[in-house]
C-alpha cells in the first residue's frame, strides 16, 4: 500500500481545510518545500499536492511552488486542483513522471477525460472522487451535484480510469477516522479499480485496517501536521 502524504498549498503555503471548507484554513509552519525535503528523508516517495486556489477556480494557481516541488525534490507528485487542459498536463509532465488527479473534469467532461487516459496514461491520470452524502461534489468540493457515487464510478470504469483517490467530505481533516465500511464496500464491488483512501485517518490503527480492507494507497494530510502519527509510524509500510 502506498503511504502518501498530503500537502494543500493556499497562496504558496502549506494549510489544511476541515470538511473541504475554505473557511476553516489553518496554516502550517515551514514552506511546503521544506515540508516535501522533510517527507523524502523519512522514505516517502509520493506526494499528494492540492492547488487549493486552483481547485476553487478551475485553473492550476500555484504553479511556482508545485515547480519547485518537483524541481527539488526526487518525489513523484499526485498534483491536484485545477487542471483542465492538455496544456497543463504537460507542463507538470516535463518535469518527470508524476501524476495528474482531475476532480471536476472527470464529471463535467467526460469526453476529455478519456483522451487525456489515452494520450497520457491510465497510470499518469488518477480521478479524486469526493462525496458528501453519497453525492458527487465538484470544483474544489464547493458544489454539489446530483451524482450518485456508484453510478459514477461505473461510468469513470467505462471511460478507462484506474486509480481513484476516494475522499468522504464529511471525514476529511476531521481526525475521527476514515469511512471503513464505504471503502470496503467499494474494495468489494470495484475490484479493478486501484482505490487510494484519503480523509480522516487519525492514527497508525486506521492505516493498517486499510491495509487489511485492501486499499491501494492511503493520503494522509492533518494527522502528520497534528503530530497524531509521526513519520517514524509510517516506516514499516514504506
Amino acid at each position: 500500500m502506498e503511504i502518501i502524504p498530503a500537502i494543500d498549498i493556499m497562496s504558496g503555503k502549506c494549510v489544511r481545510l476541515t470538511e473541504g471548507n475554505y473557511d476553516t484554513k489553518k496554516t502550517y509552519r515551514g514552506n511546503p518545500i521544506e515540508v516535501a525535503l522533510a517527507f523524502q528523508k523519512s522514505g516517502i516517495k509520493k506526494l499528494h499536492i492540492v492547488d487549493l486556489d486552483g481547485a476553487k477556480e478551475g485553473k492550476v494557481k500555484n504553479w511556482k511552488t508545485i515547480e519547485k516541488l518537483a524541481t527539488f525534490t526526487n518525489l513523484t507528485l499526485q498534483v491536484g486542483g485545477g487542471f483542465r487542459t492538455e496544456k497543463d498536463i504537460k507542463r507538470l509532465f516535463r518535469f518527470g513522471p508524476h501524476e495528474v488527479a482531475v476532480g471536476t473534469l472527470a464529471l463535467e467532461n467526460p469526453h476529455k477525460l478519456k483522451k487525456f487516459l489515452q494520450k497520457f496514461g491510465k497510470e499518469n491520470i488518477v480521478v479524486d472522487v469526493a462525496v458528501k452524502d453519497r453525492k458527487i461534489h465538484i470544483w474544489g468540493w464547493q458544489k454539489k451535484t446530483k451524482r450518485d457515487l456508484m453510478p459514477f464510478l461505473n461510468t469513470l470504469i467505462d471511460l478507462g480510469v484506474k486509480n481513484i483517490i476516494f475522499t468522504d467530505i464529511s471525514r476529511d481533516g476531521t481526525l475521527k477516522g476514515p469511512s471503513f465500511s464505504l471503502y470496503q464496500t467499494l474494495v468489494k464491488k470495484f475490484p479493478n479499480l486501484r482505490i487510494i483512501a484519503s480523509g480522516g485517518i487519525k492514527n497508525v490503527q486506521d492505516v493498517r485496517k486499510l491495509l487489511k480492507i485492501g486499499a491501494a494507497g492511503v493520503i494522509i494530510g492533518k494527522a502528520i501536521y497534528e503530530k497524531k502519527i509521526s513519520l517514524q509510524d509510517l516506516k514499516p509500510f514504506l
